[in-house]
């Protein structure tokens, strides 16, 4: 066989996968376990080259790790709730659950064709009873741990779509799907008590040896612990303000003393003064997230209300009700300190407050400031207000001694706090895993008795009104107290999406158990050893599932070894591709899809803008469908250029040349094979370079693939190709070295290596042949080529030992007829020999 035919070569060996159940996973006491996870798809109906990519480097690693001895898991599944199903259906007038299964079943089948070494079996949708019904059992268990309450929480709500949106589904200060005002709203809702594990989950960060640096800041910075002091301002009409600051040393330097529009003493004076309520439901119009009230304007209303300082009886403080401050942050109020903070500064500009300087870069510098002072806490500056005189300190000693101070004088005292809040699940929609808690008059909030799980979405709704549908539907909501029998009502708000992928990683070892997780199971498959995701997902989907870890190791779903669920994380680059735009009549951008455009122009004959590659995306065009791909070319041409062309962290370009010059170089590994495996078996004159080069590459392609070096594993898998085609060696070793390199490429273009492994009578699928080991010995170089230049050109070459010393080196030298000719009978002007590298020859 000399031609190379994906679609043949492809479909053949993926039927032999499945029909040996190369990839099942079963649990062994022989092999050492080796989990290897990618974040799960959301069933879209589209794959995508970041898909390809993703799941590639995945497979890469448990091909990789099977062939090296271990027993593989490798699952796949799909996080299948959430809102755009449920957007599909009220655009078309179907159905969430029909819309998401359709889709769940074309990315399958596009998915399949790639290869991919995964346990199907073992596949499920978050939005399958059989899993969500679990999920329900674990909030029960949590509940019944203390993991889970519930109060009356501000929220940001849509008016139009009547739901809770989280803060990432805010943009702009609107709703992501319906473009409304985004309103503050206070709803009793059901919240993880995520808060009481922020120092754990903040020490625990140290031990992620094999997390990416970046990934683990982030989550250090989203936990945010801080030491400040907390105290109370007394007011001049009685009663307290009680405040948090990190920092205190500004302390001196406060102008007012800013409350939110929910605390608790902005809703006493609301329910007396008409204004007050005017300008406190205003307020609540506004978003919660920090994008949305760092760009809204800052707005304040003076109550009237003063407050003493605390290092000062006479100096007294107005109270302001402020839009920028939120309850959930700190004790809801803050004192505010305009010469260092903009923010405050922008407001006491606004309000005619006044700004008095605390620090400055040095003591005689201009303490009338035009902006906000902000230096970094670790910077050196001159306290003109401090705690301890006229001094230079950096913030954070300024911080220690203010605190130290304040405690001194019995103002306040030095707390430690979170930035983390509690993780807020409630969300009031159709399409998620239903909360299974009923409300009863008698018995208040009661969790639904477990042998009555799954609380079933039902089937019957409709998405004709905005709002939730489980609100409307009697006949699933209207039930009886699992306490007393009595009639009561189903909660309605389902779970945001974010718990579905939390603890996905513990079902998938023991995915159709009759409990969260079997012991047995969970104990032997977790930790997941390499997990594969986005980067975007650094934050909140990682922090929820180190959480979710360690509330499934209270309740006993998991043990203490799975606290920390991922020992391994990697965050790959996207995928990118040129745009390519032209202009209308009005100068706006029409983009072209990429196989509209050839050489630079439509059919037409129209020249196109080619604007720089960036991530695919179907409102620029440039997206490339993966279908036409493998329709074109074939998984493993796919396969190997995602991998090939960048380091896997890094963005890579997709481009047809690209793809083209790929396909090329698997037909010729193709008929390279194919020409050795006519060869007869006499030894050759270069059997043992061969012997050396594969050694070489074994070693070099190994080192590429265990670091996620890709990239440089398959650049020396190219130079081997070459050495093997060239090599003078005999038909035997030259069939053991291409069998070598075939099992060297296995991992990256699965299909194509069994073809040529079967070809070169390799035993059995190589699949599960053993991955080949250097000989170390033959990594050792017994001769060296050092180059011979004359006069600074290069006239030759010679071979010599190793270890061949300089008086060895220059006699072999002085005897070459091209050195004798250039020296004509002199000596020498210059010779220099540097051993092992290169002669140098000055005639």
């Amino acid at each position: 066989m000399t031609t190379y035919t994906p679609a043949d070569i492809e479909a053949k060996w993926q039927s032999s996968w499945a029909d040996a159940e190369t990839f099942k996973a079963v649990r062994s006491a022989d092999k050492p376990k080796y989990y290897v996870l990618e974040m799960f798809p959301y069933p879209s109906g589209r794959i995508h080259m970041g898909h390809v990519r993703n799941y590639t480097m995945g497979d890469v690693i448990a091909r990789y790790k099977l062939a090296t001895g271990h027993n593989i898991l490798h699952p796949m599944g799909w996080d299948a709730f959430g809102m755009p199903a449920e957007n599909a259906a009220m655009a078309s007038g179907g159905h969430p659950k029909d819309w998401t299964y359709n889709n769940i079943a074309d990315m399958k089948a596009q998915m399949k064709p790639l290869g991919l070494s995964i346990d199907w079996s073992r596949e499920f949708a978050t939005c399958d009873p059989e899993y969500y019904g679990q999920q329900q059992a674990l909030f029960i268990d949590f509940l019944s741990k203390g993991l889970i309450y519930r109060k009356k929480a501000v929220v940001n709500w849509d008016p139009v779509d009547m739901t809770v949106l989280a803060n990432e589904q805010v943009i702009d200060g609107k709703g992501w799907r319906s473009g409304a005002e985004v309103e503050r709203r206070e709803l009793v809702q059901w919240f993880f008590k995520i808060s009481d594990h922020s120092e754990e989950l903040l020490t625990a960060i140290d031990s992620l040896d094999n997390w990416p640096a970046k990934v683990k800041l982030m989550q250090a910075n989203w936990i945010g612990k801080s030491r400040g002091l907390q105290f109370a301002f007394d007011r001049t009409d009685g009663g307290q303000i009680e405040v948090y600051t990190t920092r205190p040393d500004t302390l001196m330097g406060a102008s007012f003393v800013g409350i939110s529009p929910d605390h608790p003493l902005a809703k006493e004076l609301e329910a007396k003064d008409e204004k007050v309520a005017a300008f406190c439901a205003e307020c609540r119009k506004g978003g919660t997230t920090a994008e949305a009230i760092e760009k809204a304007e800052k707005l304040g209303y003076d109550t009237g209300l003063t407050v003493k300082h605390p290092l000062d009886d006479s100096w007294e403080l107005p109270v302001y009700i402020a839009n920028f401050i939120l309850m959930d942050y700190g004790t809801g109020a803050i004192f505010g300190c305009p010469a260092h903070d903009q923010r405050d500064f922008d407001f006491a500009t606004k309000y005619g407050l006044p700004i008095n300087a605390v620090f400055l870069p040095s003591a005689d510098a201009d303490a009338n400031l035009t902006e906000a002072y902000t230096p970094a806490k670790t910077d050196t500056v001159t306290y003109v207000k401090g705690f301890a005189g006229e001094s230079a300190q950096t913030g954070d000693d300024a911080v220690d001694t203010a605190i130290t101070y304040c405690e001194g004088k019995g103002i306040g005292e030095g707390v430690t706090k979170y930035r983390l809040r509690d993780w807020g699940l409630s969300r009031q929609r159709y399409w998620g895993c239903p909360i299974p808690i009923i409300h009863c008059d008698d018995c208040g909030a009661v969790p639904e008795k477990k042998e009555n799980l799954p609380i079933e979405l039902p089937y019957d709704v409709t998405f004709d009104i905005p709002g939730n549908p489980l609100d409307r539907h009697p006949t699933w909501r209207d039930c009886t107290c699992p306490s007393c029998g009595k009639p009561a009502q189903r909660e309605t708000d389902t779970m945001d999406t974010f718990v579905d992928s939390s603890w996905y990683y513990a079902r998938f070892t023991s995915p159709h158990a009759e409990t969260p997780a079997n012991a047995e199971d969970a104990a032997y498959w977790m930790n997941v050893d390499q997990y594969i995701g986005g980067i975007e997902h650094a934050i909140l989907h990682l922090l929820y599932s180190r959480f979710f870890a360690r509330a499934m190791n209270i309740t006993g779903h998991l043990p203490d070894s799975a606290k920390e669920p991922f020992n391994a994380l990697f965050t790959q680059g996207m995928v990118t591709h040129e745009i390519y735009q032209t202009r209308n009549a009005e100068g706006r951008a029409v983009y072209h899809f990429p196989e509209e455009v050839t050489d630079g122009k439509l059919a037409d004959g129209t020249e196109v803008e080619i604007v720089p590659s960036a991530k695919m995306s179907k409102s620029k065009k440039n997206v490339v469908d993966p279908d036409d791909i493998l329709a074109k070319y074939g998984a493993d041409t796919a396969r190997w250029f995602v991998l090939s062309d960048s380091p896997p962290e890094r963005d890579v370009e997709w481009t047809a040349s690209g793809a083209e010059a790929t396909h090329k170089h698997l037909s010729r590994v193709l008929r390279v094979a194919n020409d050795i495996a006519t060869m007869d078996t006499a030894p050759g004159t270069g059997d043992e370079d061969l012997l050396r080069a594969t050694h070489k590459a074994i070693h070099d392609v190994t080192m590429g693939v265990e670091t996620f070096g890709f990239n440089a594993a398959i650049a020396k898998l190219y130079g081997f190709t070459n050495v093997l085609a060239k090599s003078k060696a005999g038909g035997a070793a030259k069939r053991e070295a291409a069998k070598v390199l075939a099992q060297l490429m296995s991992p990256m273009t699965p299909h194509l290596s069994e073809e040529i492994w079967s070809l070169l009578g390799g035993e059995g699928l190589i699949a599960n042949a053993p991955w080949p080991v250097a000989d170390e010995a033959m990594l050792v170089e017994d001769t060296v080529t050092m180059p011979i230049q004359i006069n600074g050109k290069r006239r030759g070459e010679i071979k010599v030992a190793s270890d061949a010393s300089k008086d060895a080196i220059e006699e072999i030298v002085m005897g070459l007829e091209v050195v004798q000719k250039a020296l004509d009978g002199n000596a020498p002007k210059k010779l220099i020999i540097v051993p092992g590298r290169i002669v140098n020859i000055v005639v």
